[in-house]
Order: structure tokens, then sequence, then C-alpha cells
């Protein structure tokens, strides 16, 4: 065992100590801060052209990702293993009182054992085996146990046969502009010194999967995540006629009844599934308070996925669209009718028809009907809103649906289902695949190796569960699958830009080794010292050394 435990706890505490909050100037300056830490290394006085900082493409801001290359004893091998982690963190908001002290962690604590903290928080620190912060679980103690792993490789490199490229990326909280950007420095280093990645390692934070959880994770492979949004419209009345209109928001509550915390829609591959999908935004979009119901409502929610493709989803979705207007419309009906009997007023049921569409079928739509000039004008109208910086994706997204119905629509109800934010690829890990084969060994001849110093069983499983940046460097599905994405996503190319051909090219598998801890994205965030600064490092370059062994 490689005693890889002060250096780690005094790396991390000087990241947390620099505030790199993602969307912040300190994301640039923690990127120049890690840099110049990599500078003063021996090895990189020897090779500055192996150390880079460079800038992100496409970017409504300035920051910068960080990539070192270390080569082994011999200079002439290609294979390389990718040691990947994030440099931003998400705001300080919810630390309330403490909020000064965030980025501080040895006054937090302090500050903590004084005040009044909940019972489980208290016993993680009685121990004296934590460490709280921003960002010191996600993923600055990541960061650090690499920045460890890069020096103690760069010492020893007669000892190892191939190389290890570290990289840090920004932006991982938002929109991974980052990593995307990163592709193309990656495959110029990887052009320049004859590179071949045999694999990646990430470093983001794991945590228990459920309470009470003794166990400490490895992952292999990646969950996806996708978007899936809803424009629904309705038809507007008074609400003294209510009945001469019809509410978007019923059907909008239809489909989170349907959809939200639903089991049936948990992805499951090789014995491991899904969360379900939940709502995260459910309006209509009247601007202003009157007594005229809302012609417009808008919907989205978060869906994992192990095993489906964007096609997948999207068939599945539809489906259930439709399945939640009729029950919308029956509802409304019956309504109607008891209503009708109550007030002995007539009721004459008006015509709905369940119209369900897809983004891309109703662009189609309105290409028939209107030609060229309506490509041209939505085209026009996609460019036109990049000058709203305020507007974020999945806003735009919307607004895209808004001007296509406003091109195709008409006086009846319908929905538009489409994809308000991002690709996030799921990435799956094969044992028919030789080199993913190759590196689920080299894990498990690790955890063999190291687990015997470690207090908690580690536990090796198939999928990642969160969002992070191992889902950009390889692809699992195909290219017919994704442009089911592609057409269904109205920011595609114009407002979200993902070089999907940079992805396949680097195609290489990838696992995730992070530290342990709990609270991540909350006021407690925490890790655990003893197994994320002595035992993930250790795991992490016992993975490598089989790698280039076998």
């Amino acid at each position: 065992m490689i005693n890889f435990q002060d250096e780690i706890c005094a790396l991390t505490k000087e990241l947390v100590e620099h505030p790199s909050i993602v969307g912040t100037i300190g994301e640039r300056d923690m990127a120049a801060f890690i840099y110049e830490k990599l500078r003063q290394l021996p090895y990189f006085l020897d090779h500055p052209h192996h150390l880079r900082i460079t800038p992100t493409r496409h970017d409504d801001r300035e920051r910068y990702n960080v990539l070192a290359l270390v080569r082994g004893r011999d200079e002439n091998c290609s294979e390389t293993v990718i040691l990947m982690g994030h440099l931003d963190t998400v705001g300080v908001e919810d630390y309330g009182k403490w909020m000064g002290l965030a980025f501080s962690p040895d006054e937090l604590l302090r500050e903590w054992s004084k005040g009044k903290i909940p019972a489980a928080v208290a016993r993680d620190l009685a121990g004296g085996n934590y460490m709280g912060g921003r960002g010191v679980l996600d993923m600055k103690s990541g960061v650090a146990g690499n920045m460890a792993i890069l020096r103690y490789f760069a010492e020893n490199r007669h000892r190892f046969q191939g190389n290890l490229l570290f990289l840090v990326t920004c932006d991982e909280e938002n929109n991974s502009r980052g990593i995307l950007s990163a592709l193309a420095d990656i495959h110029q280093l990887a052009r320049e010194e004859e590179l071949r990645f045999i694999a990646a390692v990430n470093s983001d934070y794991t945590a228990p999967r459920f309470d009470g959880d003794p166990n400490r994770y490895i992952y292999l492979g990646t969950v996806g995540k996708l978007l899936p949004a809803f424009y629904i419209v309705g038809k507007e009345t008074h609400v003294g006629q209510a009945f001469e209109g019809f509410d978007p928001n019923l059907i909008a509550a239809e489909l989170t009844s349907r959809i939200d915390y639903n089991p049936d829609l948990c992805d499951e591959m090789f014995g491991e599934v899904t969360m379900p999908p939940v709502s995260l935004k459910q309006t209509d979009l009247k601007k202003q308070y009157d007594v005229q119901t809302p012609q417009t409502a808008f919907v989205y929610y978060n869906f994992f996925v192990h095993s489906w493709s964007p096609r997948d989803v999207l068939c599945r979705l539809k489906g259930i669209a439709r399945e939640a207007f009729e029950a919308a419309i029956a509802k409304y009906h019956q309504r109607g009718r008891l209503y009708s009997r109550l007030s002995g007023n007539s009721y004459v049921p008006p015509e709905i028809e369940p119209r369900v569409f897809t983004y891309e079928e109703f662009y189609h739509l309105c290409r028939e009907k209107h030609g060229a000039e309506f490509e041209q004008q939505i085209l026009a109208f996609s460019h036109n809103m990049l000058n709203k910086e305020s507007v974020d994706i999945r806003q735009y997204a919307k607004q895209m649906v808004e001007e296509l119905w406003r091109w195709g629509g008409d006086a009846e109800p319908a929905v538009i289902l489409f994809f308000a934010s991002p690709y996030i690829p799921r990435v799956v890990l094969n044992e028919d695949d030789p080199r993913d084969f190759r590196l689920i060994e080299a894990v498990h001849r690790a955890v063999e190796q190291i687990e015997p110093y470690c207090a908690e069983k580690i536990q090796v499983r198939k999928f990642f569960p969160y969002i992070s940046d191992m889902s950009f460097v390889a692809l699992s599905d195909d290219e017919k699958e994704i442009q089911a994405f592609e057409m269904n996503m109205p920011v595609w190319g114009v407002k979200h830009q993902m070089d999907l051909e940079a992805i396949r090219q680097l195609d290489v598998p990838v696992i995730n080794i992070g530290p342990y801890g709990k609270d991540a994205h909350k006021q407690w965030e925490r890790v655990e010292i003893s197994y994320s600064m002595k035992i993930v490092p250790n795991l992490t370059v016992a993975v490598i050394r089989h790698l280039f062994s076998s």
C-alpha cells in the first residue's frame, strides 16, 4: 500500500479553499491553480510540452481544462490510461449561516461541532474521519487523489510500461462544456504523441446506495440521462365557461401521474435498474394572472437509462402521452356530464382528438405545409435565440417548439414530445469485448489485492448511477439510435454543440473509482478520509498496474 493519505488530505483542503463554483471566474482560477501545481513537478520541468491548459470551445465564458501526460519507462509504448476528474462545484446557498465557511474545511468543522446539526452528521464527525466543505466530496478529493497518483506515476515511471494522461475539466455540473471541448485536445495530444487509449478511470464521488449501506463501490460504465419534455396545447376559455375550453394542465397532471416514480419506466440491464423518472418541471405558460384558462403547458422529466436508446424512450413516452391525453379527455367528459346533471345546464361534449406528435413528426408536417420558407425562418429564429443569453437550453428548446406550433398548429389541443436537454450517453462495458474485459479483469484483480486493507467490502457494479463526464468518452447507442435524439432535440447543433464523431473516435472503456462520502450538493457535504484518501488511490494504481501488465 502506497502512503497517499496525508498528501491527498492536504491537497483536498487546498483545492476546497479555492472556490470554483460552476459559471464563475473561480473555474478559470482553479484550472490555473492546478496547472501551476503540476508545473512544479520535476517531470513537467523536464517535459513542459506534456502539460497543457486549454480554453473551452463554443463557450460563453473564459474557462479552461488541464491535461498532463506522463510517459512510462518505454517511450515507444502507445498504451495510455486516462485519469479523469472535474474542477467545478455547485453553489453554496444551501449552507445558510455557514455560507462564509463553505470553503474553509477546518473552520467549518469547528463551527459545525458547536452548532445544532443532524445526528447522522454528528456521528460521522465524532470519529474524526470526515472532512466537510463545498466540493470536498464532489469532487475535489477525487481531483487531489488524481494529482497525487500522477505525481507518484511521474516519480516511478520506470515501474510502468504504459502512459498516464491526467485530465481535469470545467463545467461538469452544468452543460459538460469542459469534457466536450477537451475531446479535441485529447485527440490532438494523441496524434502528436502517438497515444492509444486503453481505459479511462473517473474519480467522481460515491455514496451509500441506501440508508445503512456498509459497502464501498466501483462502477463499470455509467447510466445515461435524457430529459423528455412535453409541450401541451389546450383550448383557452373564460373560467365562467370552463367546459367550452380544455385545460392543458389536465393532460400534464395525467402525464405526471403515469411517469413520476413509475417503476415500469425503470430500465434494467445486467440485473441493475435505474431510478424511475421524476418530474423536474410542470407549469402552464400563462405570463400573468387573468380569468382565462391557460392555452399551453410545459413539463419535463429526468429519465435514466441503462439499455434503452433515445428512440426507445420516445416510443414508450409517446404511447404514455396518448394514454394520458385519452384519460384527460375521458375525465373532462365525465365531469362535464356530472356538472350538467347538477346544474341543469345542457352539455354538448366537444370533439377532442388525442393528438400526440414527436418534434420530428411535427417539423415534417410544417415543412410539407410551408416548404422552404418554413425551414429558412425556423433556422433564423433558432439563431436569433442565441442572442438571449439568459435563456437556458431547456427554455430555448421550449421556445423552438412554440415557434413550430405557430407555423403548423391550429385551434385544437395537441401534445408535442421532444428532448429538452443535452444528450448524456449511457456507457456499457461488455465482457465479450476484449478491451472491456481487460479493464474489468484489472478492476477485479485490484479489488482482490486492496480489499484486505479496507474495513468495508468493496462491490463492483455495472453502472455509475450519477451524471458525470464518463458519458462523453464512449458511445453505446448506435448512429441510428442517436439520430432519434438529434431529430427531436430542438437546440441540436445551435445552442448545444456536441462532437459525436470525437466521442466515437475516442471510444474508451471507462470506470469510476471515487471518494466516498455523503450529502454531495447539500449543506452537509462531507468526505470519508481513510477510504477516499488511502484506499481509493491504491485501487486506482492497482488497476493501472494490472492493465499495463496484462
